[in-house]
């Protein structure tokens, strides 16, 4: 989460370092290095909590970096692990001399390592796997010792290799079992024809792989060790290379410049696979999804530089470029064709990222449902388009239908703009403090709603998850403290309740030969309720709690390794909502509705079932056992068949201005109507409209605000 104002207290203090460093850091040929002391020197002196770096630092650091590179532990052997060993107390004594030797060490270690696994694991799908042979594959991979021999880790790649292999096998018996019964004439494979398909299966799968890691460069691998450092702090700052910063501004805004198409990277081959609808190329109607790109071709170029065999990020460095511009693709047409296609580049909206709204109608009242993915903003721009304007717009129009209750789906929004979050809540309440934060720099501040008009006074409930978290946290406890919405969804959100910047790193470096160095995200401010807590590690507390599948699976924030801790400070000033006269009674009434579904009964068994399915780490390497195991499991999963089964009797539409779109946007009409009928099963989406209709308002509307009876 960022705050794209009151930053200059940053802004001074990370000019300053700018100045620190001299001029032979900068003219240093060495980028990692300089990298590194700059990093280091913004998380000591920016950082919320930053931690000391000391030797039980630099043991954390070693332990999360080597698991970052090597998690499966099959590629490093106890002896490579026996001379990184000397690095393991000298990471921070690294890190302030700006030294990288270890980093130099494993990065060449690992590149040679992996080079001697392409080699094992082309040798062991080169011979039949003996599934008659009874032995199992821990997948407990953290308690598992490094090997030591090239003969032991070439067993432990059989195992696996075995265990990708089997489930192929698996499948295709299975699969031709289904043939077999619908044609009697169909010509039945043997065992060992179907075990060698299996094998081809595991082979290509991870020719893929080792084609995608060959692609990785050594700053690629720089960024993990990176990131183990500063990950060290907390969570959530993290450093982004230069195309990672691109992927998270793109997240943050759902826009991008370029052509509107999705790529990726097949046999050295640049492969379009999804069309962006509204975007150049969609409207073009030259490009499929299945052409693949051969060479790209910028206006002010003579010759086109072809891209096969090209790193996918390089491609599409090539291919996206400035609103306005032109590019020529040279295509390989599904049909076998080749075609060169000019495309004039675009803004492209990702429309997933932006709000959507639907309407349903009960007992002929009309409730209004908007689904919120992120707290979206443009990082330059504020007023460009925003979550809260977009919102704010949504709401008008459902006004406009004749709502009567509103449903805010915040379930899976991980976040994003603080300042979308005050906008939005602001909607919702008279003047008040939405959410105070608290900074080392800055102190505590209290960040209010300053406009004493309320867009919708009437009922108002929120859905939220375990996944619900950052700026969703802080919508659903400032209308929860308000009393203003109910809230309903899992025991408790996420736990973040920390706010953090994005700084590009290129603005303190003077004179730099290094090119683009990338940007930090790091944790600067922590946020709290208006009641004066804090939901890091404990989230929000929902008013109607309900299961589902996540609620047995460590997902929050206290799972995760290095989290803030949590704390409390004064309550903010502020009036509790006083339009409903019902707001106890109701959640009341919602939570004997829940505890009496059997469907919510067989969504918590479910979840149960999905745990400790997790935690069984030992997987059956012989087929009987192995197809024993699947069959019991299948059988088991034919019972939660039903969730999916599941239909209320609610129908949901698209508000009139967006059924007028689909006249020409039929890919945004199958995706609403995938939505509408998601919802439709949807049993949390269903008792939202409930607590509605059982909400009554204390209140008399006039002009869009709520006039509170005395």
């Amino acid at each position: 989460m960022r705050r794209n104002y009151k930053l200059l207290v940053l802004v001074l203090l990370f000019a300053a370092a700018s100045c620190s460093f001299t001029t032979k850091t900068f003219n240093d040929p060495n980028k990692d290095k300089t990298l590194i002391e700059l990093i280091a020197y913004v998380l000591e002196n920016g950082h919320y909590d930053a931690k000391e770096m000391d030797d039980s630092f630099s043991r954390e650091v070693y332990k999360d970096y080597l698991e970052s590179i090597d998690p499966l532990k099959r590629y490093f052997y106890a002896s490579d692990i026996k001379e990184f060993k000397q690095f393991e107390d000298q990471i921070d004594d690294q890190v302030r001399n700006s030294e990288i030797t270890f980093f130099d060490l494993t990065h060449s270690r690992l590149v040679q390592r992996m080079e001697e696994a392409e080699e094992i694991y082309k040798e062991v799908l080169s011979q039949p796997f003996d599934y008659s042979k009874k032995e199992v594959l821990n997948t407990d991979y953290d308690e598992q010792e490094y090997v030591n021999s090239k003969e032991e880790m070439k067993e432990r790649w059989r195992k696996q290799l075995k265990f990708s292999a089997i489930a192929n096998f698996y499948d295709k018996k299975k699969e031709q079992k289904r043939e077999l019964e619908n044609d009697p004439d169909y010509e039945v494979k043997s065992d060992k024809e179907l075990e060698a398909e299996a094998r081809e299966l595991t082979l290509s799968s991870l020719e893929e792989y080792f084609d995608f890691n060959d692609d990785l460069e050594r700053k690629d691998w720089f960024s993990f060790y990176v990131n183990a450092i500063v990950e060290e702090f907390d969570p959530h700052t993290y450093y982004f290379a230069p195309q990672d910063k691109d992927r998270f501004d793109m997240a943050m805004s759902g826009k991008l410049e370029g052509i509107g198409a999705r790529l990726q990277k097949k046999n050295d081959n640049v492969k379009i696979v999804e069309i962006i609808s509204g975007g150049p190329a969609w409207r073009g109607e030259e490009v499929e999804v299945g052409d693949e790109i051969l060479k790209v071709k910028q206006e002010d170029e003579k010759e086109p530089v072809s891209v096969v065999g090209m790193r996918l990020d390089d491609a599409v460095s090539l291919i996206k470029g400035p609103k306005g511009t032109k590019v020529t693709l040279t295509l390989r047409k599904v049909d076998g064709t080749i075609e060169d296609v000019e495309i004039v580049r675009d803004v492209v909206e990702i429309e997933e990222t932006y709000a959507k709204t639907s309407i349903v109608e009960k007992n002929d009242r009309l409730y209004g449902v908007i689904n919120l993915p992120k707290f979206y903003f443009d990082m330059e721009n504020y007023s460009e388009r925003n979550a809260a304007s977009d919102v704010k717009k949504e709401i008008i129009r459902l006004k406009e239908q004749g709502m009567e209750g509103l449903v805010i789906d915040l379930r899976n929004n991980g976040g994003g703009s603080l300042k979308t979050v005050v906008d939005i809540a602001g909607l919702f309440i008279k003047e008040g403090p939405i959410v105070q934060v608290k900074s080392k720099l800055e102190g505590q501040e209290v960040l209010k709603d300053t406009d004493p008009s309320v867009l919708w006074d009437g009922p108002l409930v929120i859905l939220v998850n375990e996944l619900s978290a950052s700026a969703s946290e802080i919508l659903a406890a400032a209308m929860q403290d308000y009393k203003r919405a109910i809230i309903i969804g899992s025991k408790q959100t996420y736990g973040k309740g920390t706010v953090q910047n994005v700084l590009d790193l290129n603005r303190w470096v003077r004179n730099s030969d290094f090119g683009d160095l990338g940007a930090l995200k790091i944790t600067t401010q922590k946020f709290y309720r208006v009641n004066g807590g804090s939901t890091q590690l404990e989230g929000v507390k929902s008013d109607v709690v309900v299961p589902d599948r996540y609620s047995y699976i460590d997902i929050g924030e206290k799972d995760q390794e290095n989290p803030l801790p949590w704390d409390q400070i004064e309550a903010a000033n502020f009036q509790v909502w006083d339009g409903y006269i019902d707001f106890e009674e109701t959640v009341s009434n919602s939570k004997k509705r829940m505890a009496q579904n059997e469907h919510l009964r067989l969504i918590e068994e479910n979840a149960e079932w999905i745990r400790d399915q997790r935690n069984d780490k030992s997987i059956p390497l012989s087929f009987e056992e192995y197809r024993t195991e699947m069959e019991s499991n299948e059988q088991q999963a034919k019972r939660f068949n039903k969730i999916s089964e599941y239909q209320s009797n609610l129908t949901y539409e698209s508000l009139p201005y967006e059924k007028d779109l689909f006249t020409t946007d039929t890919v945004l009409a199958e995706k609403r109507q995938r939505w509408h009928e998601n919802l439709s099963s949807d049993v949390y989406m269903e008792e939202a409209v409930n607590v509605l209709e059982d909400m009554k308002m204390n209140n008399i509307r006039k002009s869009g605000v709520a006039q509170i009876k005395e």
